[in-house]
């Protein structure tokens, strides 16, 4: 059967398997498995497209976009490409007005070829945390491979109208846009990393219009993903070792939230989700039994657990709070009686409400006396790192714990607050030319220049960071100016060994870093971890981690300061 056009389906097939070897090679693409490799782009694309043309379909075209309006041109379906509310989200879009403005500016201003240094930092640390876990550079990598304007993008930026009714944008820039690709060297320090107020998370460099465009995107996904990552190390120390598993979905910030908090969540030690699209989609395990909606379709909680133990014998967790929690344990334990008689092992249960550690500890006698050691006690119920401390420190008796609302919302503290900053600017070939911005508030002057992290490691610890200038001399001294006090200097044992943060993603806009697999992200979390003191990772009153300025770094900045004051000082009053 041939295609719209007279095109042939097989050509069709032919190119899109030609471009799956083209494209896995430009990407550096990794499958942990062979089995979760597409047979081809054939299967992806047609499976997708026949299967759900509203969301996973408009998910790949952002993805394989030139692939893809290369096939829809021979299929004579070029017009699915047209934007609407619910299809796709262009990358180029999705971003403040601002920051086009400013775009168009330094076009119209000559400007748009200047070299320019920005960091991605935060100010403070979350939820009165003494670490932060970096989430999000995956899809921060993918935004900026995928970055483009669409003609329908153009034409909505060519309908905006200032204050006069006039366009805001003219034709020839927009021209300009049309072809616009992000070709700057991006580093970043690579997920999983345990990172520290005012470190550079993620570092651009290249033409200033470019690293303008690009910075709201990379705050919205680099904030909420570190946000997450970190609540969820959170959560799982104060586990100790228990498995958590990440239940949050109905109660996330919509669909691509809750894909998010799902992987970041992992990566920050969740051992799985109840998220079925991010296990398919990250690779992540999925788990889940039963709600209370099962228990109350039946006659009886009795007879429902039966039932739930013939259609899935082999996934027996059972809910047991939905009448009377204590004759649900009573009612699990018949039940699991009668799958050890049918040769299978009974998981456990699942405590949602009440007293639970109090209901922790019966059940565990009451399923130790019935012979069922093995089974596992699940708890729930708007958990935690707080309430799964205290109820550990109560002597509660729970194996695993589920924790949804207040991991994927952030519940205590709902955003980062990352900020991306100007560090440098030069015209091409020139020295740079170092930028502040100043604020009556200390904590919100930032660090001029191209920052580089370097992390200080002694005896299989990690004991402070020093932030130091890259276009300057490399860093000799072993001393660091505290961040906050600038008259506190800490100096480093000399057979410390240092080791820099920041790696090379982009060069010139072409990926030069292998991405490692979620599973390798959460691991290098968990070891990072274990390589701080412990008192940073107290819940209530953590060590505060050493990190502070290499001292020429400081010099500069204190100058830059001290300039930037005097010309306040001498510019005549109104």
């Amino acid at each position: 059967m041939g295609a719209r056009g007279g095109v042939p389906i097989r050509d069709i097939r032919e190119f899109l398997n030609r471009e799956c070897t083209r494209i896995d090679a430009n990407r550096n693409l990794k499958f942990t498995t062979e089995s979760q490799r597409p047979r081809s782009f054939t299967e992806t694309f047609f499976g997708v497209f026949l299967c759900d043309k509203s969301f996973h379909i408009f998910a790949f075209i952002r993805v394989h976009s030139r692939l893809v309006c290369r096939l829809l041109e021979l299929l004579g379906l070029l017009e699915l490409l047209k934007m609407t509310q619910t299809d796709r989200v262009s990358p180029a879009l999705l971003t403040d007005l601002y920051q086009l403005t400013m775009a168009y500016g330094y076009w119209k201003e000559g400007m748009r070829e200047k070299e320019a240094v920005f960091h991605l930092t935060f100010r403070h640390q979350p939820f009165g945390s003494g670490y932060t876990i970096a989430c999000g550079l995956e899809d921060a990598i993918e935004y900026i491979q995928n970055f483009r304007f669409y003609p329908d993008d153009l034409e909505y930026l060519a309908s905006l109208r200032d204050a006069n009714d006039a366009p805001i944008f003219e034709p020839a820039f927009l021209d300009y846009l049309s072809g616009l690709t992000i070709a700057c060297d991006v580093d970043a320090v690579p997920e999983g990393t345990v990172v520290f107020p005012h470190e550079p998370l993620l570092r651009i460099n290249g033409p200033l219009l470019q690293c303008q465009l690009v910075e709201t995107t990379l705050l919205n996904i680099i904030n909420f993903q570190t946000l997450i990552a970190t609540k969820s190390a959170r959560i799982c120390l104060a586990a100790q070792g228990a498995p958590v598993l990440e239940f949050g979905l109905r109660r996330a910030h919509g669909p691509d939230g809750g894909l998010a908090a799902s992987r970041a969540a992992y990566i920050g030690g969740c051992a799985a989700t109840s998220n079925v699209l991010a296990g398919k989609v990250f690779g992540i395990p999925v788990r889940g039994t039963h709600a209370h909606s099962w228990v109350m379709t039946f006659n009886t909680e009795l007879e429902a657990f039966a039932a739930f133990a013939r259609a899935m014998p082999a996934n027996s967790i059972f809910l047991v709070d939905t009448y009377d929690t204590l004759q649900g344990i009573r009612h699990a334990i018949e039940v699991a009686k009668e799958l050890k008689n049918n040769g299978h092992q009974f998981l456990g249960i699942r405590l949602d409400s009440g007293d639970l550690a109090l209901l922790s500890i019966t059940a565990r006698r009451l399923l130790d006396e019935a012979g069922c050691p093995d089974a596992k006690i699940v708890a729930s119920n708007d958990l935690d790192e707080y309430i799964i401390n205290s109820l550990r420190e109560q002597g509660a008796r729970i194996d695993m714990w589920g924790v949804g609302t207040k991991l994927v919302t952030a519940f205590d503290q709902p955003a980062l607050g990352g900020v991306f900053k100007l560090g440098a600017v030069r015209d091409p070939g020139t020295n740079w030319q170092y930028r502040i911005k100043l604020s009556e508030q200390a904590v919100k002057v930032s660090n001029p220049g191209v920052l580089q992290v370097r992390r200080f490691e002694r005896g299989n610890e990690y004991f402070a960071d020093m932030l130091y200038d890259e276009a300057g001399p490399s860093p000799q001294s072993r001393t660091i100016v505290d961040l906050a006090d600038v008259t506190l200097r800490r100096r480093f044992p000399k057979d410390a060994d240092g080791r820099d943060l920041l790696v090379p993603i982009f060069r010139t806009g072409k990926l030069v870093y292998t991405r490692p697999t979620i599973h390798e992200i959460r691991k290098n979390a968990t070891t990072q971890l274990s390589k701080f003191y412990s008192g940073i990772k107290r819940l209530l009153n953590p060590h505060i981690y050493p990190v502070g300025l290499e001292p020429n770094l400081h010099e500069v900045k204190a100058r830059l300061i001290e300039e930037h004051r005097r010309e306040t000082e001498l510019a005549p009053e109104d």
